[in-house]
């Protein structure tokens, strides 16, 4: 897979249907033991609510998927907040969604509802950000050839995240898996065949208000 959405930041979110409090809050996680972990926090702080109802989704292909309607009537909680993951296309995720009952029964459509607008709120409270395969491009180029080079990276949306000027003009920038050898031709192309790739390292990234993070 070439790029999927994550949680970067985890959030909480709150909504009250008919005097009952639910509260969504979302981390990321990268393996089932570690939402796992988070769920029984989540259980310990809100000891004393009704319910603590749980779903998470983790692998680059969201292949492990569990949910837990904690109490709540089958299919109305853990399987609705999962789906909202699944249907934004979150990956690495876990979601508690807490529920202080309010003393008015909500029928089971009115309890799907709400635990998936609880979780829809939490996702609006956390930073999600795609995560894209691509390469760290470090390269050199003379002082005629970087104006080109910056129009070719710009055209296509690439960061620059660092330069250092001496002699020569050295480059390093993250591209995208299937812009790779677009951009090695059009750079060729564009300084006359001047520019030196010195290093393509494949890595996994996105950009997070604008700045490239890289992530091992």
């Amino acid at each position: 897979m070439d790029s999927y959405k994550a949680v970067y930041q985890g959030g909480e979110g709150e909504i009250v249907e008919k005097k009952s409090r639910f509260i969504a809050t979302v981390h990321p996680i990268e393996s089932e033991e570690e939402a796992l972990e988070f769920i029984a926090g989540l259980k310990k702080k809100y000891w004393n609510a009704t319910h603590n109802c749980w779903a998470f989704v983790a692998g680059e292909r969201q292949e492990l998927q569990r949910c837990s309607d904690d109490g709540e009537p089958q299919g109305t909680a853990g399987r609705p907040m999962l789906e909202v993951l699944l249907g934004e296309g979150i990956h690495n995720a876990a979601v508690v969604v807490t529920r202080y009952f309010g003393g008015t029964l909500l029928g089971t459509g009115g309890l799907v509802r709400a635990y998936s607008k609880a979780v829809q709120a939490g996702l609006k409270a956390s930073v999600i950000i795609e995560k894209q395969q691509g390469f760290l491009l470090k390269l050199e180029t003379d002082y005629n050839g970087i104006g080109k080079i910056q129009y070719i990276l710009g055209q296509r949306g690439i960061v620059i995240t660092d330069s250092e000027y001496t002699e020569k003009v050295k480059v390093e920038t993250l591209v995208p898996q299937e812009l790779l050898d677009g951009i090695r031709e059009e750079i060729t192309e564009g300084t006359n065949g001047k520019a030196v790739f010195l290093a393509c390292s494949p890595v996994c990234f996105a950009l997070v208000d604008g700045a490239p993070v890289i992530f091992a």
